[in-house]
């Protein structure tokens, strides 16, 4: 065959992105033994924590945007493909019943839709007009955060889906392990952390995955303490959905009041479960119809449901 000068691997390598670059630490892993394996897979996992902290100034602008959003009646929409879009759609899953959100104040978008959550959809993630498609379908307005997340950053369903946003006014996110991302250059906000060659090249599911599920930890943990769901360390708006739960939630109850197990359930039958009100009801001796007043008063802020004081009004 004819050598072809299209195809010429070091021209080739000098426009890929940092993710699909080869590892040099990691070029005889096949001839290791199985500790020796693990060892160079934690020893370059321990690389990303420290991309993370470099990143930390654009994060917080991240949930600063997101949390102004959700005060203003808004959404943070993930949207992303492969790894990058099962992500997404694992931290907008856990949000309702850790933090007692409404199911679709967090949504993630995956390329190919549902059937891309177990297996790829071809040509799902290189059309830039399937996410304007998914993004219309849940009626995003200019009033929700649209977050991109791609390990490459150069994604054509992701840049499709920020663009779109950006032309409605809409508050954007980029999240990429490459620099100068193509998604990065779009939106508002650019979060690249840069992990570096994946220990199996071109894996993004490991340091990148890894990278972009801290990232959305935090944006989603952080804007939540923000709204007032958390106190001290406790996650006062859980829901108990099952057995663990249930005794989670009296844990809570009774590390916040001091009080008994007893008491934990007296309190928590009285409000349906609602660990917030019961906690209220407790700390500020008030009734339950009171407890329910002050957060929705102070929207559902509990540290300033605390303080108030409805007697006045």
């Amino acid at each position: 065959m004819a050598k072809d000068s299209n195809f010429n691997l070091a021209e080739m390598k000098k426009t890929l992105p940092m993710t699909e670059n080869r590892n040099s630490f990691t070029m005889n892993i096949d001839e290791l033994d199985t500790v020796g394996i693990l060892r160079k897979i934690n020893q370059e996992d321990q690389k990303v924590a420290e991309a993370v902290e470099k990143e930390l100034e654009y994060i917080a602008a991240g949930v600063d945007i997101v949390t102004e959003a959700f005060r203003n009646g808004g959404r943070l929409i993930y949207i992303g493909a492969g790894t990058s879009g099962r992500l997404g759609i694992l931290d907008a899953s856990e949000c309702p019943p850790t933090y007692g959100v409404q199911k679709g104040m967090v949504i993630g978008l995956i390329a190919g839709g549902k059937k891309a959550i177990e297996e790829p959809v071809e040509g799902a993630e290189d059309t830039p007009e399937f996410a304007v498609e998914d993004l219309k379908e849940i009626n995003f307005s200019a009033k929700d955060v649209l977050t991109g997340i791609a390990a490459c950053g150069n994604t054509p369903y992701v840049i499709g889906g920020l663009k779109y946003a950006k032309s409605i006014g809409a508050k954007t996110i980029a999240i990429a392990c490459s620099k100068d991302s193509s998604i990065g250059n779009i939106a508002d906000i650019k979060i690249e952390v840069i992990v570096g060659p994946e220990v199996v090249t071109g894996s993004t599911r490991m340091k990148a995955g890894t990278a972009q599920k801290l990232v959305l930890n935090m944006i989603t943990t952080s804007s939540m303490i923000k709204l007032g769901k958390v106190y001290g360390n406790l996650m006062i708006d859980v829901q108990a959905w099952n057995k663990k739960l249930v005794e989670r939630c009296k844990r809570i109850w009774m590390e916040c009041t001091d009080g008994s197990y007893e008491e934990a359930c007296k309190y928590l039958d009285e409000t349906n479960f609602n660990v917030k009100e019961a906690i209220l009801m407790k700390l500020a001796e008030i009734s339950h119809q009171e407890a329910q007043q002050r957060l929705k008063a102070s929207n559902g802020h509990f540290k300033t449901a605390l303080k108030m004081d409805l007697s006045s009004n």
